[in-house]
């Protein structure tokens, strides 16, 4: 067993710590880390908090840490900021959102940058809720970024799925397009205090019509306002009764398993990817000049480094 996992299997916060800046930037022995603490989960429930930029992502999440708090339950948070594709850097501000709660040993919060990743996590978000969950959280909560039409990598992770919109974000149309609204396992119109709340709520329902119209499980739509602690209760209830859907009704263990495989492959990609880029870098690019003088192309190029990597089978 991985020296990390062993701490972790003894509720060690600063080796849990430790551990996530390690899948972070994929150090030698991430591998052997991951394989320790697998079978060393103990079952969280994951929720995935999704919506457009300025919804109140963070506020609510806040909120919900308290509640769940005074439910005698212990929470994880991973939130997830952009990361500039100019400096590189990504300002955490989830960390000042949920300063209040860095004291309380029954939480354990971790903001990161997506590094370039692009739907909406970080690549290692999965690799951080897996290392929460063998700590032993009772609760993980996954804030993404601000997502657009496509950002939906949370649907991959999460047990449950919350879109949190509200009233007076522009055409409701653009947040239920490619995609936004299948991934929805229950919606949330926070600031429920502003005007225009039945028309969200109205286009809600039509669109729900048309998309999960043969669906046995309909996503609830719960008013929330998240800085006066209203409407927490029925989001908890909502996210309970979804997770005994997904238990009673088998989706859990087909989603479980659809994402076993994804996520098999994505680290076959990603280790054959940092195999590759060392080895070319390690011999300077052999295929840079001709690329640059244009007596060859990337997609020759490419082929080239596959052939050289993979050995024909024996006939």
């Amino acid at each position: 067993m991985h020296p990390l996992a062993k701490r972790i299997q003894q509720k060690e916060e600063r080796a849990l710590a430790k551990a996530i800046t390690l899948a972070e930037n994929s150090g030698a022995d991430k591998l052997e880390l991951l394989k320790s603490i697998y079978p060393m989960q103990k079952g969280a429930h994951w929720i995935g908090i999704t919506g457009s930029p300025g919804a109140g992502k963070s506020s609510l999440v806040n909120h919900l840490i308290s509640f769940l708090r005074n439910k005698g339950l212990t929470v994880a948070v991973v939130a997830v900021d952009p990361t500039s594709p100019f400096s590189g850097g990504s300002i955490l501000g989830d960390r000042v959102r949920m300063a209040d709660h860095f004291t309380d040993p029954g939480v354990f919060i971790r903001s990161m940058g997506t590094r370039g990743s692009l739907g909406g996590l970080s690549r290692s978000t999965k690799e951080t809720v897996r290392l929460m969950d063998a700590y032993g959280f009772d609760v993980i909560l996954i804030e993404t970024v601000g997502v657009g039409q496509s950002e939906l990598d949370i649907m991959k992770l999460a047990d449950s799925v919350a879109v949190v919109l509200n009233p007076g974000s522009g055409d409701v149309v653009q947040v239920f397009k490619a995609g936004i609204m299948e991934i929805a396992d229950l919606f949330v119109v926070n600031k429920a205090d502003m005007p225009g709340v039945p028309k969200l709520l109205a286009e809600i329902e039509a669109m729900l019509d048309l998309v999960k119209h043969d669906s046995p499980y309909r996503p609830p739509v719960v008013q929330t306002i998240s800085t006066e602690n209203k409407g927490l209760q029925e989001l908890w209830e909502a996210l309970l009764a979804h997770k005994e859907y997904l238990i009673e009704s088998g989706e859990g263990s087909i989603r479980k398993l659809s994402n076993l495989k994804r996520e098999v492959m994505e680290v076959v990609q990603h280790e054959i990817f940092q195999q590759v880029w060392t080895d070319e870098k390690e011999n300077g690019f052999s295929w840079l000049a001709d690329l640059e003088q244009g007596t060859t192309d990337p997609y020759t190029a490419a082929e080239q480094i596959l052939l050289q990597r993979i050995q024909p089978a024996d006939k």
